[in-house]
């Protein structure tokens, strides 16, 4: 992997535990009260809200990435250890293994199928 790319995924992970705790929310509050506080230094002016609306605009656009990233990332990793679950489970059928690589006509059927197992294995009344 390009030393790039693996610089990427490590920041993306620091951002993604960053944004994730307390302190993150906190520091967001402070920020947007010392904004509230500094308007009448200001003037209420436009530049005050273009301050603003432009942090929370570039924050909105990253933390979209940020959050993409984070959540293909832990669902990738989620499917390897089902994947592996399926693959060490004798009586579990291999064909499971690439699901999500199917198209939606052939899961359809899978999931009617276990629909219909699920059913059965109900008792009845």
């Amino acid at each position: 992997m390009p030393s790039l790319v693996r610089s990427v995924n490590r920041l993306a992970k620091l951002a993604s535990r960053f944004a994730a705790r307390p302190a993150s929310f906190v520091l967001s509050c402070v920020l947007v009260l010392g904004w509230l506080v500094s308007g009448p230094l200001f003037d209420y002016s436009d530049t005050w809200q273009l301050a603003i609306n432009t942090a929370t605009t570039v924050v909105t656009f990253l933390m979209v990435f940020l959050i993409q990233n984070t959540q293909a990332r832990d669902t990738e990793a989620m499917q390897i250890k089902l994947d592996e679950l399926i693959r060490a489970t004798e009586a579990a059928s291999n064909a499971l293994l690439d699901l999500e690589e199917l198209d939606e006509e052939t899961l359809d059927r899978y999931r009617d199928e276990y629909e219909s197992l699920a059913r059965r294995s109900r008792p009845q009344g």
